[in-house]
């Protein structure tokens, strides 16, 4: 009994320093606009955006899915963003070594939590990667499909701003036709008239 005290102080310090540690996440701009265009988005915000598209868009992806697994998966995918920074998908070099930038930054950040939590973190961080859950790969579609509808929204500055072209955008956006078909019309059309309106560079 006389120990108790003592292991939760040190359990709720370390959970508390995860706290404020990933308040960080809201300083870590990434690459698209607001759909107000007033300015770019942060981390915390596509992470927030992300879950609560699980919430409304989850009926999309084929099987039955755990929406508290889902939440936690969209919630944590961009921690590790705290240390490595929002890779920009069309950066070719930036990504080469995005995922040893991660795995670093997952080991500091998770590891800040007590260890069966830290793991837990892990856990979520390996099924989002390996995309095979139908958990994970609702998470993934989701996290294709919100930049393509913020792009469209601001009529494609973003991708204007940085001269990206339709086949990139379609490679990026293939786990929405193989996980989410019901959803692959709305991508076609969103690319067809960014293409059409000179918002995206045809190849």
């Amino acid at each position: 009994m006389s120990d108790r005290p003592t292991s939760l102080t040190e359990r709720l310090t370390q959970q508390l320093a995860f706290v404020i540690e990933i308040d960080k996440l809201k300083g870590v701009l990434r690459q698209s606009l607001l759909a107000d265009q007033s300015r770019r988005e942060n981390s915390a915000e596509h992470s927030w955006h992300l879950a609560l598209m699980v919430l409304v868009l989850a009926e999309y992806v084929a099987g039955p899915i755990d929406t508290t697994r889902a939440l936690e998966l969209a919630l944590t995918h961009d921690l590790v963003e705290i240390d490595a920074g929002d890779t920009f998908v069309y950066d070719q070099e930036a990504c080469q070594d995005q995922d040893v930038r991660e795995q670093r930054a997952a080991a500091r950040i998770f590891g800040l939590l007590p260890d069966d939590q830290q793991a837990g973190l892990w856990d979520q961080w390996r099924e989002l990667e390996a995309g095979e859950t139908p958990e994970a790969k609702l998470v993934r579609v989701l996290d294709r499909l919100q930049p393509l509808l913020l792009h469209d929204a601001t009529a494609g500055v973003g991708w204007q701003r940085h001269g990206v072209r339709k086949s990139q955008v379609m490679k990026r956006v293939g786990d929405i036709e193989r996980h989410a078909p019901a959803l692959w019309p709305l991508v076609c059309r969103i690319v067809d008239e960014a293409v059409a309106g000179g918002q995206l560079m045809d190849d």
